[in-house]
């Protein structure tokens, strides 16, 4: 049988793989496996059950199940879902059913502001959750605090995240937090009587946050940290003595790394994951709706997190005294994991191989699942290689080139440069289905993590105040790089694209140079100024990554916006965005589309109804295929067609 080359079609026939949960059981557990409806363009997940012989089979039938939890016996598995709810409804519910399969699952609670942190009490009496509170008005809205919206969650001016405890025989919720605070993490006391959580307060400034304390009963709490500080996840040592917290000090801002640190309950902190980048920052197109924990206690008192490590992403394991292990590693990405009694639970993928769910038992890797092994021998996927250069300044910086499928000696091609978003995130061994259909089109594919990536050091990944300096000639110097080691990139026939901070970083190219022969800027940032009061985390993200406010230094915004130098634009470019896109808000790519147009450029505005920032990833099944086909359709257009290619205008 011909394999052929991989298509944006082909996104439709990947099984998404999530969400593992290792059963109280003996080497069970369950997971989510999502597969992609075209007719319906919708996205069905189910959770699976993973049998202690290896094998698994559907334990619900979805269409829209995840978070899977777990009770402390194995008996119950309690998960979120949104079956009884309409499309664009608010919401989100929690179920619970049998593992034996016997009986239908029951919902137990229905809850407007969604469902979050989904945990069994250690008891196996309530569940935990997180849930907002509030709802916009009909007609008029009334804000009465930032951020009036937010990315993927819509209009969130007077909703306020809470701690909810539910009944899971009665269905009753009691809400345990109050006041205006939003929950960003929760956990349990061993002992079921206690929760520790995490909130912030100052929504001008939410990534200072505090870790709490609040009784169950009493719900009288008490505040554990002595200085807020920048903290996504919060978990009780087995114990009870501890608390283990994911988070930094904010030495380097926003780009200093994340570290897990051990707090006691008098407010001491003790770092013990030494210089390691402790998150998960890796790009994937074909990731599920699992939001896995990075952090977890084993039962005999070591922590485990992950950690971006240049271009892979590792589980590590650190002792109470700060002594780091690494437990599974290699050219691979380890997306989540849960830890079980015997076994590690896992989900893995590589450059050329989506992610999967596998084991690690008696300190042997062994692959659990192959959902998408017979589509993978039905198609031809080229494998990166990768390459280091030294830059200019002598700092030594990772890439990755793909050749095109059907490559030939002595032929020289086109080639495509990715820029990954953040700029805080990473390129590597992340599945990327979009640079295997640009490879499957005939495209070289050149994809680099410049300075600002996460996975290296502190230093490395912080170029606050300096966008567009040594990131820019990182890529610049990369492209030198391949170019002169690789010698079938036609060097006439080069393109550039990329998204978020990608999407400024084209911008920025094009704005300072004529060398690529066609761009295209997706969900981009084109101006500082109009950024900070329009997007969801504009208002102190801009000021912690460009330095300073539009009313305090208007200029030192604008010389970092792309729009300042839009004159100097000679390539053809392409924009796509999306209406709901709050994040990078709608007009970034009007401003610049505009400014184009009345300069007589090339140029063409593709907008996406009804998707946010997370069109590429989490977009629905069509429009993500109808993107990748547009940027397929420019680069075919203007790196293929020698007219174009030459420089010609028509």
């Amino acid at each position: 049988m011909r394999c052929s080359p991989v298509k944006p079609e082909d996104l439709a026939k990947m099984t998404l793989v999530s969400s593992p949960v290792a059963s109280p059981r003996r080497r069970e557990g369950a997971f989510v496996v999502t597969r992609i409806d075209l007719e319906s363009d919708k996205y069905v997940s189910r959770i699976w059950l993973l049998e202690g012989d290896g094998s698994y089979a559907a334990l619900t039938n979805g269409p829209s199940d995840q978070q899977p939890e777990w009770s402390p016996d194995g008996r119950l598995l309690a998960f979120a879902s949104r079956r009884t709810l309409k499309e664009k409804e608010r919401g989100g519910e929690v179920w619970i059913v049998r593992r034996d399969g016997k009986g239908e699952p029951r919902m137990v609670a229905k809850l407007k502001g969604g469902v979050e942190n989904l945990r069994w009490s250690p008891d196996g009496k309530r569940l935990l959750l997180i849930s907002g509170v509030g709802e916009p008005e009909e007609d008029v809205k009334t804000a009465r605090r930032l951020p009036y919206w937010f990315n993927g969650r819509g209009l969130v001016y007077n909703i306020y995240r809470h701690l909810f405890l539910l009944d899971p025989e009665s269905g009753e919720v009691r809400q345990l937090t109050t006041r205006d605070r939003e929950v960003v993490a929760a956990c349990w006391s061993p002992d079921s009587r206690k929760i520790a959580f995490a909130a912030y307060s100052d929504f001008l400034k939410p990534y200072l946050v505090d870790v709490y304390v609040i009784d169950v009963e009493s719900g009288e709490e008490e505040r554990v940290t002595r200085e807020s500080m920048y903290i996504v996840d919060v978990e009780w040592s087995p114990k009870g003595d501890l608390l283990a917290i994911r988070g930094h000090k904010l030495e380097r801002g926003l780009s200093t790394h994340n570290k897990v640190w051990l707090l006691s309950f008098d407010g001491e902190l003790k770092l013990i994951s030494g210089e390691l980048d402790v998150s998960n920052s890796m790009n994937c197109d074909v990731r599920g709706p699992g939001k896995g924990r990075l952090l977890q206690w084993s039962k005999d008192g070591y922590i485990y997190f992950l950690a971006t490590d240049g271009g892979a992403v590792h589980l590590y394991k650190a002792s109470l005294d700060g002594e780091v292990e690494l437990v599974i590693g290699g050219d691979c990405v380890i997306d989540e994991y849960s830890l079980g009694d015997d076994a590690i639970f896992y989900v893995k993928m590589t450059s050329t191989q989506p992610p999967e769910l596998w084991v690690l038992e008696r300190g042997e890797e062994r692959k659990l699942t192959g959902f998408n092994d017979f589509l993978l021998s039905q198609l031809t996927l080229a494998k990166p290689e990768k390459f280091k250069f030294r830059a200019s300044d002598g700092c030594t910086v990772e890439g990755w080139i793909l050749k095109p499928v059907e490559f030939e000696e002595g032929k020289r091609y086109p080639a495509v440069v990715e820029i990954h978003g953040g700029p805080m995130t990473a390129y590597g061994e992340g599945f990327m289905h979009e640079f295997h259909v640009l490879s499957g089109a005939g495209f070289v594919v050149v994809y680099t993590n410049p300075r600002g990536s996460a996975g290296y050091t502190e230093e490395f990944k912080d170029i606050r105040y300096a966008y567009g300096e040594r990131d820019y000639q990182d890529i610049m110097e990369a492209v030198d790089y391949v170019i002169r080691e690789y010698k079938f990139i036609d060097a006439e026939r080069i393109g550039v694209t990329g998204g978020s901070y990608g999407g400024f970083m084209t911008n920025w190219i094009v704005t300072h140079t004529d060398r690529f022969k066609a761009a295209v800027t997706q969900r981009s940032i084109c101006n500082w100024i109009s950024f900070y009061g329009t997007t969801d985390i504009g208002f102190w993200f801009t000021k912690d990554q460009i330095g300073d406010e539009p009313w305090k230094d208007l200029e030192k915004l604008w010389e970092k916006s792309p729009l300042k130098y839009v004159e100097n634009v000679k390539t053809p470019l392409l924009i796509i965005h999306s209406v709901e896109d709050y994040r990078c808000w709608l007009d970034q790519a009007l401003q610049m589309f505009t400014a184009l147009k009345a300069l007589d450029k090339e140029v063409e505005l593709a907008v996406f109804p009804g998707e946010n920032h997370d069109l590429s990833r989490r977009g629905k099944p069509k429009h993500r295929i109808e993107r990748l086909k547009k940027i397929l359709g420019w680069f075919e257009k203007y790196l293929k067609d020698e007219k174009k290619a030459s420089g010609s205008k028509q």
